[in-house]
């Protein structure tokens, strides 16, 4: 006879789990406290010439990373596997949702991008709900089937589908970073869930030829990789910003100009407290400051690799996967911009780019790593 199921639990109730993890918990808020420095520093000459108030965009970001932090600290006294029901809807809402961003009238449009919702005092980005709906859809998705991952249909087709909806919404409203972060996300997931890599390796190389195809067959593309391998050719208009973060990251030297120091911020950045911060930490802090921040983000998703490794499930390991290798891609990818490495394309900085809606879901999505860590399988070390 079989046994009846039992009902889950919306709570990690005492003694089924141990605590959350520590250490990744305190490189969060080092990370979380070091950007809200920045985004204090870097901030407050633009905040008083747009706005008249020196601490205009702090005050903001210090509101989200309170109701953030809180988020974090609850997030882990549910059961992760809760999380499951939701991933088809939250799913459809963010596609319904970065559907509404394309329609004039009520998607909000800044510098001829449209990317936003709400009003212009409070507004979010829809494709931020998309990056943690995809990680949580292909986590469940793969999770079930991870059997019949290498299956063509399974692994490949179904999620390759999902991400060409998903990618080519965002990259409509010329968001094309967040496409591109989305699709390398939602790779290494795919990946770690265990496709066929023929196959994988195959669509990876289609799509990268595609991708070149169209980097040199469109005219405002090829403008960009122009601009990006000759940023002093063009200074004052298609590489002003780049050179003004070279300028920046340059003049910081070993030991920086001392913090609240900077000279590029004094609106020779546009917008300093966002993609471009990491420049200004270069600025005020050196190369040794840059270096700490590179540390605390490598120490942060070594750890996260560990409670992955170490979850009790499979769901729990791709969870964690997806969202630390969004942490990971985007960090790389924002640094590498700011260091004219990459094509310019904005990204932003994670727990440093100012940004209440991003910082408010990293947050909650930190929050997610710490509830599958307290149900992590026991373990002597690491």
């Amino acid at each position: 006879m079989a046994k009846p199921k039992q009902k889950r639990k919306w709570f990690v109730q005492k003694g089924e789990a141990g605590s959350i993890d520590l250490v990744f918990l305190v490189l969060v808020l080092c990370l979380l406290t070091f950007g809200l420095i920045m985004v204090a520093s870097s901030s407050y000459v633009s905040a008083l010439y747009r706005y008249g108030d020196s601490y205009h965009f702090i005050k903001r970001q210090l509101v989200f990373a309170a109701l953030g932090v809180v988020v974090m600290l609850v997030v882990p006294k549910f059961d992760y596997h809760r999380i499951r029901k939701f991933s088809l809807a939250l799913l459809i809402i963010s596609a319904v949702l970065l559907v509404l961003v394309l329609i004039p009238g009520i998607g909000i449009e800044v510098n001829g991008a449209r990317r936003w919702l709400g009003t212009q005092s409070f507004r979010f980005q829809p494709s931020e709900i998309g990056k943690l709906a995809i990680i949580i859809t292909f986590a469940s998705y793969m999770s079930a089937n991870y059997k019949r991952m290498k299956e063509f249909k399974v692994g490949i087709l179904l999620p390759a589908l999902v991400l060409l909806v998903i990618c080519g919404l965002v990259a409509v409203e010329t968001h094309i970073s967040g496409a591109i972060l989305i699709f390398l996300v939602g790779a290494v997931m795919m990946f770690v869930g265990g496709v066929n890599l023929k196959w994988f390796l195959g669509i990876g190389a289609t799509g990268a030829v595609g991708l070149a195809g169209f980097a040199f067959l469109t005219p405002y593309a090829r403008v960009r990789i122009h601009t990006w391998l000759n940023p002093f050719e063009d200074v004052q208009v298609k590489a002003y910003q780049t050179v003004q973060s070279l300028y920046a990251i340059g003049s910081g030297g070993l030991l920086g100009l001392g913090l609240g120091q900077s000279r590029q911020k004094y609106l020779y950045i546009p917008e300093p407290q966002n993609d471009y911060i990491f420049s200004i930490v270069c600025e005020e802090l050196g190369f040794i400051g840059a270096m700490m921040v590179i540390v605390l983000f490598i120490l942060l998703i070594w750890r996260g690799f560990v409670i992955a490794y170490h979850a009790k499930d499979k769901f729990g390991s791709l969870l964690v996967v997806g969202i630390i290798s969004r942490v990971a891609i985007q960090t790389i990818l924002n640094i590498a911009v700011v260091t004219n490495s990459i094509p310019p394309t904005g990204i932003s900085l994670p727990f440093f780019s100012y940004g209440g809606t991003a910082l408010s879901i990293q947050l909650a999505e930190m929050g997610i790593v710490l509830s599958v860590s307290r149900q992590m399988k026991p373990t002597k070390a690491g």
